[in-house]
């Protein structure tokens, strides 16, 4: 069984609402089926520091998350659209992933090479195109493959206080959405565990 792990960078704490939450939940229940187990965690409940190392030292809770990440196949990243961009949040995480270019397996491949990123944005503004080119060139940068068609969002009416957590039932087009990239996620892992990228030619 693959295993996922879906990081909430929603900016309220537990045990607020969150729609980031609730979307990303779904793209772990939509992988469930494929036999992928995930757990969820809300960032913003644990002492992350900012920083661009794995341990930051003096309680940086970090680390914990990070073991949770190396333990998973598919990485499900989810975040708010705040003011057009992703939450600060999200861009910590990313922050802290960075420390992963330098980190390499026993075969000299990127430590990261072997998993799946996806990414879910949820916000009541425009925005979320622009956060998921964002997020994939930087989960790309440190080593993830996107597969197909993986990204899911959800947009709200402008200047609005509906939010995603609201409504009364999925959007079918989301629904859809991320079945096919629940679909494509959990394929790419398994190809990925079966078939490891190439190791670099020692010289």
């Amino acid at each position: 069984m693959l295993r996922a792990i879906a990081l909430n960078c929603t900016l309220k704490p537990s045990p607020a609402a969150s729609s980031s939450e609730l979307l990303g939940q779904q793209v772990l229940d939509a992988l469930t089926p494929f036999d992928v187990a995930g757990e969820m965690v809300r960032i913003v409940d644990f002492d992350v520091k900012p920083g661009v190392e794995a341990d930051m030292g003096d309680g940086d809770e970090w680390p914990g998350i990070r073991e949770k990440v190396m333990a998973s196949d598919i990485l499900v990243f989810a975040t708010p659209t705040w003011m057009g961009h992703m939450s600060s949040v999200a861009q910590r995480v990313l922050e802290r992933l960075d420390a992963e270019l330098s980190e390499t397996d026993d075969e000299g491949r990127p430590i990261l090479a072997g998993k799946v990123a996806v990414v879910a944005v949820v916000g009541n503004e425009d925005g979320a195109h622009a956060i998921i080119a964002d997020a994939y060139q930087a989960l790309g940068d440190v080593g993830f493959s996107i597969p197909s068609q993986g990204g899911v969002y959800w947009n709200g009416e402008a200047m609005q206080t509906v939010d995603y957590n609201d409504l009364p039932e999925t959007p079918e087009k989301v629904a859809s959405t991320t079945g096919t990239l629940a679909r494509h996620a959990a394929h790419l892992a398994k190809v990925l565990s079966e078939q490891p990228y190439p190791a670099p030619e020692s010289d």
